[in-house]
């Protein structure tokens, strides 16, 4: 059985992942209206997984004897001024999020809930992968600037980039 604090912290976490399925379900809209069909499919995927996570952590309250809410949702940026500004805003999402699974970390350390501490750490490692995946873009975007060969390069390259293929030393 969850206890109170566990289960407030679990929810305020499902309202976070199902927020940023949301913000980039938007910006992949935002992104195939303005011709970047790659960002797009990109983003779109990313808002797949996140409402992954969600669900994951939906079902988990749910197991563990909790009640997961499944919370209503603020209404996403919906415009950029340019890529960059897209994927800096999710850079700084992301930050976010990885600040709010620790304070998650640190609720389940209080109240000595190993079972969840534990389940939670897959979602560390994934804050980790999210953020090294967001800062790699974005070094790629400061690298090409405004040239606009540059950007079309990206965008046809971006549809493959994964933090599995950061990883991937070339040959």
């Amino acid at each position: 059985m969850l206890k109170p604090k566990i289960e407030k912290a679990l929810n305020t976490q499902i309202k976070i992942e199902a927020e940023s399925s949301q913000a980039y379900l938007a910006m992949a809209s935002w992104a195939e209206t303005e011709g970047l069909g790659g960002a797009a499919q990109f983003l779109y995927q990313h808002a797949d997984e996140e409402r992954i996570h969600m669900l994951k952590m939906v079902q988990y309250v749910n197991e563990r004897g909790g009640k997961a809410v499944i919370p209503a949702l603020k209404q996403p940026k919906l415009s950029y001024k340019s890529l960059t500004d897209l994927f800096q805003t999710l850079l700084d999402h992301e930050l976010v999020v990885s600040n709010e699974i620790n304070n998650v970390v640190e609720v389940c350390l209080a109240e000595k809930d190993y079972t969840t501490h534990n389940f939670m750490q897959w979602y560390v490692a994934e804050q980790i992968e999210e953020e090294a995946l967001g800062r790699t873009i974005m070094d790629k975007l400061r690298l090409i600037g405004s040239d606009k060969g540059g950007l079309y390069l990206f965008d046809r390259d971006i549809q493959t980039l994964t933090i599995t293929a950061l990883n991937t030393p070339k040959q």
